[in-house]
Order: structure tokens, then sequence, then C-alpha cells
């Protein structure tokens, strides 16, 4: 088989491997299908790695992907080759602390697949094949399909982000940052009831998908860096906001917005910045982090499956997995991509 590897910066091969084999009873072989490139597999193709994390061997990326089933083990339940599955990337050790303390996501010994946080390497799902835990697989129904089965995955860092926010039902919200994960949430807060959604960007295409989702309105701020000062009167005009876009100053705009007992959730990973935490003390606004998921995964298939959430706005362009390079070159062009799909070779279902 062939998987897509990140030997080092600008440096990513379509690599041969060998195909995996052996199963254990509660596992399962998988075709890989269609795989989401995300933002941080960008991240290794670009720089090599982002933050301190950084490669220090050649590793499959990829964690966004759809599959079906090739092989089952003996104790594999209800699946059946053939079946058609989203695969959760998150696998947690359930023996640590922080397992056992319901919080699997911050989990000491995660083996999240594509990661270079730890070394050796997690190595990523970018492959043509996959041996993977039956906990992993999420049936698809017959109507979704294979490229909206493998966005269940940043769906899942929606919904976790909602859940870190508490209850959006009629709640005004604020979301800066309209890439694919920003996108997902809009649609996300849609179905969860928000009574108003503000999506920001830079971007007029990224705000065109953002309507498409289900935003209320939308504001470019690269025709007008005021468009927000509308919402900072009297103490501000939002009950949340969720910063997508990692950027120092949508966090610092945004702020001004949030009313007094707001909640903020920061989504995006932006390095050290500044705050002005004198509106923060002043309104008494809460501000959360939010990082990955874990339970979402199941519940974001779900969405799909119950046609909730519909996730294909955010498909921009699907490319064959093996010209990898020409789809990570595409993806880095915000002006012309929102989530880049590839296509593993698997047919789907007419």
């Amino acid at each position: 088989m062939h998987a897509i590897v990140c030997h080092a910066s600008k440096d990513l091969r379509v690599d041969p491997q060998d195909e995996p084999q052996t199963l254990a009873p509660d596992q399962l072989r998988v075709r890989i299908a269609r795989g989401g490139i995300c933002g941080s597999d960008l991240h290794y193709y670009q720089h090599g790695g982002f933050g301190t994390v950084r490669l220090r061997e050649p590793m499959v990326l990829g964690h966004e992907v759809s599959a079906v089933i090739d092989a089952v083990g003996s104790e594999a339940g209800l699946f059946k080759i053939g079946q058609r599955i989203a695969v959760s990337p998150s696998r947690p050790c359930g023996g640590c602390r922080y397992c056992h303390q319901g919080l699997p996501n911050h989990c000491l010994n995660m083996r999240f697949y594509g990661s270079a946080m730890p070394f050796p390497h997690v190595q990523g799902a970018f492959r043509q094949s996959l041996v993977i835990e039956t906990h992993q697989a999420h049936r698809l129904a017959d109507h979704v399909s294979l490229a909206e089965g493998a966005l269940a995955e940043p769906l899942s860092v929606g919904l976790h982000a909602i859940q870190r926010a508490g209850a959006v039902f009629g709640k005004r919200v604020l979301v800066t940052g309209c890439g694919p994960i920003g996108n997902l949430l809009i649609g996300s807060l849609r179905a969860a009831g928000a009574g108003e959604i503000v999506a920001v960007d830079l971007s007029a295409s990224a705000l065109a998908c953002a309507e498409k989702m289900g935003a209320t309105r939308t504001h470019n701020l690269a025709d007008g860096a005021d468009a927000l000062k509308r919402y900072t009167a009297e103490k501000g005009y939002f009950d949340m906001m969720f910063e997508v876009s990692g950027s120092a100053q949508a966090l610092r705009n945004g702020l001004e917005c949030i009313a007094p007992r707001g909640v903020l959730v920061t989504v995006g990973l932006g390095g050290d910045v500044s705050l002005p935490l004198n509106v923060l003390v002043s309104r008494e606004i809460d501000m959360r982090g939010t990082f990955r998921f874990h339970a979402e995964f199941a519940q974001a298939v779900d969405l799909l499956n119950r046609q909730i959430v519909d996730v294909r706005p955010v498909i921009s362009h699907t490319v064959p997995f093996g010209e990898a390079v020409k789809a990570f070159e595409l993806a880095a062009d915000k002006t012309q991509a929102m989530k880049v799909v590839l296509d593993f070779g698997v047919a789907d279902l007419d």
C-alpha cells in the first residue's frame, strides 16, 4: 500500500508501506476512503511542525478520515466487511488520571493520529489500509457520502467547543474565523438553537460559506475594520464568542463586543497574546479553552446520519491522494480552498 508521509518542511511524499495483516479480536482492518486536510497537517507540511512541536522523524499525516471495513476480528460485534464508517482518531489510554476523571481528550498517553507531540511520533491515517479498534468505528448512513463522513472529525471539534461554552440556545453568538472549523461550528450552533450567529472573517468566500452553514449575519473586516464597533455599545452585545482564527487582534476586538457575564471560547491556537484584562474582569467574562474532543465524535456522526448538520458547503475540492503535494498546496491557498478532501480510490455509494 501507499501512505502520505511528511519527511520535513515542504518534503511530502507518497511512500510505499507494508500493509497490515494481523488483527486482534476487537480490531478492524479498513480501506481508507476519503481524508480531509487539516490545519495541523498543513503546518507539518509547510513548517515541519507548529509551536514547539517539530517533526523528528518521517510521519504519516492525517486524522480526518472515512473508510470501508475490509476485515473484522473475531470479537468485532455487529461490524461487517463492506460497511462504511467514519474513523475517530482519538485513542486515549483509558488508564491515566485524566482518563479516570472523564477527560480523555487530555489523556497523558494519547495516540491521536498524525501527531508529532510524542516521540516516536503517532503515525497518521492518510494511508490506503489501516487497523483500528472497534470503538473508533462509527457507521455512516447510506445517504451520507464518504467525503461527508471524513468531516466528522472537524465537526467534533466544534461540538466540543460548544460543550465548553455551555447552553447556546437562544443566545447571541459571535464567531471570528470562518475556515472549515469555524463554518462547521456555525452549522453546529444553528443546530443547537443559537438565536443569532454573527460571523467575521477577511475572506468573502469564507463568509459566503458561513451564510450557507447558518450564519445570521456576516462582516468582512477586509472591507471595514470597524465593522464590529456597533456591537461594543452598552458594554457589549454578544452572550458568547468563539475565536477560531487564532488571531490576537480578532480576540481583542471580539472581547470588546461581549456583554457582562458572557463566555469567550478560544478555539484557534494563536500562541502568546496580550489581552485587556480590565475588560475581562470588569464585565465578569468567562474565558475558556477547548482542545480536541472525544465523546463528541459519535454525536457528530449522529448529526450527519440524521441530516441535522449539512457539511457539504465546506467541501471545496476533492483530489486523488496520489497528487498529495498538489492537494496540500491547494489547501494552503485560502483564496481558492475551504476544505480539500483526498480521494484514496474507494468507490462511494451511488
